[in-house]
């Protein structure tokens, strides 16, 4: 019998909505439940593409013995912490703080009143490698409950009390200036792998943020060491496994610092990241390679994840069905070069196989290989004939959920993609996502704009947006407006950054991931640090910094301006962790630049101007497009035409250059 997981819009909750384990949402009435038995709170936190979280769900919670001894001594929460990420801050913090690591699946023992006092993330089913039996914890958290209350008490307001008193150190006042930015340059330049490009070592994930702050700092500066750490990252990601050579698109991360294997996963925010900071890359070098990732990357966004509804899913799973019946990750996109020669005959599969690193040995299990692209660029026929075969394998699964904060950031991806390459079908999808998030996203009410996290389905999902997704989705809505000429989105992004400004917004412009009116937590959650995709402030500082170049609003300029405080005191300090801070902080010393194209539509002069504006490499730069003196863009206002033709003005820190009519001295205006 299903239990309360069924009416879930996440999938990954309606996986465990058959377990034998009584399992609850994250709701007022659990807590109230596990008072009223008198026992512990049981929290598991994963979600849908997680490898261990499946492990762990089928040995212990599709186990029927295991469930009924959870049943008796627990009241069992379910939480997917992509549609819960404050939830999942709050409790990861006290398990990293408690265990020095973290991770998914999250499992964590509380009292009703939410305060934690044990902690884990996979329990194996049987005690191995020196870790107990998920049953064996059970039991000991269990009799410490009912022979110990005084002691897990004790623990558990200490703990709380911990995490509570955290105080977030904001860095002082001021934005970061040079010194902070060639600070955080250096550092990075310290941690850089000088072989096989990126940051640190295994694991080693794709610092999308990173490269578009060393993009943006060459932008600025003409330094060359920026620029070549960005181009060497970014083509040693894109021949390794960690690119899917077949179907485009990236994996989570690689498990060895040669980006050989990786996590087979793929997310959205990793892919939208990912597709705009390689047009970046192409708009900066030119490069070939990138413009192929780019637009192979967002034809894979397109073809894989977009939903019925117009919008995109959140990821694909890593494992799938093998051809003998089991289960495996990475099982859709491996191959041993028998494969390969059943697939293309003898002489194509040799080929395939030199072309591609697949070898007898293997680079994964079991002698099979994950494709790379060492040298030169694919055999288009191979490669076509091997995705084909691919298709009739059995395919991962796929988390159809929709998230607001990456599908802001697939906005901006696929409609700056689609308009540096000529494809305006790309800004077509761009514009279908952003019409659902208004539709289906957005309650508009007399105090503003409220944000659901997540849909499903065409259903809105119950849980607030936090910041990440007003400030994701606004940074979508801005890349469109300027992409597409319509002054529409710029309001759209600005009732959300008002809502960020109103209810997000602390003591000296700190912020916080939650709102002020949010569920009340233990804690309530402020995480600065860019990771996996931009964390919610340094997305808001960004935002907030575009949308004060098109408007001239100084509260808007302003609350940038003090959120960046804590780029400057992380940033010369953890580079690799505030990639995105960085990179606005390079848009504000830059300016960043305004440019107004004024033309009649559909005029080519105007297109081209319009285009020039947009491929300019000047951090952050704000466009607007449309008639002159038309009211679509503040931008756009005592523009007039230069001669009865179309014309660009470029203005920074309130002074602007002469108009031109030239797409060729627009460019230099960039870059000057």
């Amino acid at each position: 019998m299903a239990n309360r997981l069924a009416q879930a819009t996440s999938p990954y909750l309606l996986q465990h909505a058959d377990n034998p384990v009584d399992w609850w949402q994250w709701e007022p009435a659990a807590f109230d439940e596990a008072r009223r038995r008198n026992v512990p709170v049981f929290l598991s936190v994963g979600y849908s593409s997680c490898h261990w979280c499946h492990v762990l769900a089928h040995e212990s919670f599709e186990d029927a013995r295991t469930a009924a001894y959870m049943n008796e001594h627990f009241v069992n929460i379910k939480v997917d912490r992509e549609e819960r990420p404050d939830v999942d801050a709050v409790y990861m913090e006290a398990v990293q703080a408690a265990t020095g690591q973290g991770g998914w699946p999250m499992s964590v023992w509380m009292t009703a009143d939410g305060e934690p006092f044990y902690f884990g993330t996979y329990f194996p089913p049987e005690p191995r490698h020196g870790m107990p039996s998920f049953r064996q914890v059970l039991e000991g958290v269990s009799d410490a409950w009912t022979g110990r209350p005084d002691e897990v008490a004790e623990v558990a307001q200490k703990i709380s009390r911990d995490l509570a008193g955290r105080s977030l150190a904001h860095g002082g006042q001021g934005a970061p200036g040079e010194d902070e930015l060639a600070q955080a340059l250096l550092g990075l330049a310290r941690d850089y792998d000088e072989r096989h490009g990126g940051f640190g070592g295994a694991p080693k994930f794709p610092p999308s943020m990173v490269i578009e702050f060393l993009l943006r700092h060459h932008a600025r500066t003409g330094g060359e060491g920026a620029l070549e750490m960005a181009a060497h990252t970014g083509e040693a990601m894109a021949r390794g496994g960690l690119y899917d050579q077949l179907g485009g698109g990236f994996a989570r991360y690689s498990v060895d610092r040669e980006w050989v294997v990786p996590h087979f996963e793929k997310m959205l925010y990793d892919n939208a990241l990912l597709c705009r900071v390689y047009a970046h890359l192409w708009r900066a070098t030119g490069s070939d390679l990138a413009k192929r990732v780019a637009l192979e990357t967002a034809d894979f966004m397109v073809r894989e994840l977009r939903t019925a509804e117009g919008g995109f899913a959140s990821a694909l799973d890593a494992d799938s069905d093998t051809a003998d019946g089991g289960h495996a990750e990475g099982a859709f996109y491996v191959w041993t070069p028998a494969q390969l020669r059943e697939v293309l005959g003898d002489e194509d599969g040799a080929r395939a196989a030199e072309l591609f690193a697949v070898t007898e040995e293997g680079t994964f299990e079991e002698g099979a290989s994950v494709l790379q692209l060492p040298v030169g660029e694919p055999d288009a026929d191979l490669r076509a004939r091997l995705l084909a075969a691919r298709e009739e394998r059995p395919r991962p699964g796929r988390d159809d959920k929709i998230v607001a904060a990456w599908n802001g950031l697939a906005v901006a991806a696929l409609a700056e993609t689609g308009a540096y390459f000529g494809r305006p079908d790309l800004v077509e999808r761009a514009t279908e996502a952003a019409d659902l998030l208004v539709r289906l996203h957005m309650d508009f009410e007399a105090g503003g704009v409220r944000l659901h996290r997540t849909s499903k389905d065409g259903r809105a999902g119950d849980n607030a947006g936090v910041l990440e997704d007003y400030a994701d989705v606004a940074e979508g809505f801005l890349a469109l407006a300027a992409v597409g000429g319509e002054g529409a989105w710029l309001e759209f992004a600005g009732f959300l950054l008002d809502m960020v400004i109103d209810r997000f917004r602390g003591e000296g412009g700190q912020l916080y991931d939650t709102a002020h009116d949010a569920e009340p937590l233990i804690r309530r959650p402020q995480d600065p640090t860019d990771n996996a995709a931009p964390s919610g402030w340094s997305a808001a500082a960004g935002a907030l910094l575009t949308y004060a170049a098109h408007t001239g609003s100084e509260v808007h300029r302003t609350a940038a301006e003090e959120a960046l405080g804590v780029v400057k005191a992380l940033g010369p300090r953890a580079p690799r962790f505030i990639g995105w801070g960085l990179a606005v902080a390079e848009a504000l010393l830059d300016g960043p630049r305004e440019v107004a194209v004024v033309g009649p539509q559909g005029d080519p002069a105007t297109r081209e101007l319009h285009l020039t504006a947009l491929m300019g490499t000047a951090p952050g730069a704000a466009v607007a497009v449309g008639e002159p003196d038309s009211d679509e863009f503040p931008l756009l206002r005592d523009r007039p035409l230069v001669n009865s033709s179309s014309a660009a003005y470029v203005c920074r820190g309130f002074v602007c250059d002469s108009p031109t009519t030239n797409a060729t001295e627009l460019a230099r205006k960039l870059t000057d």
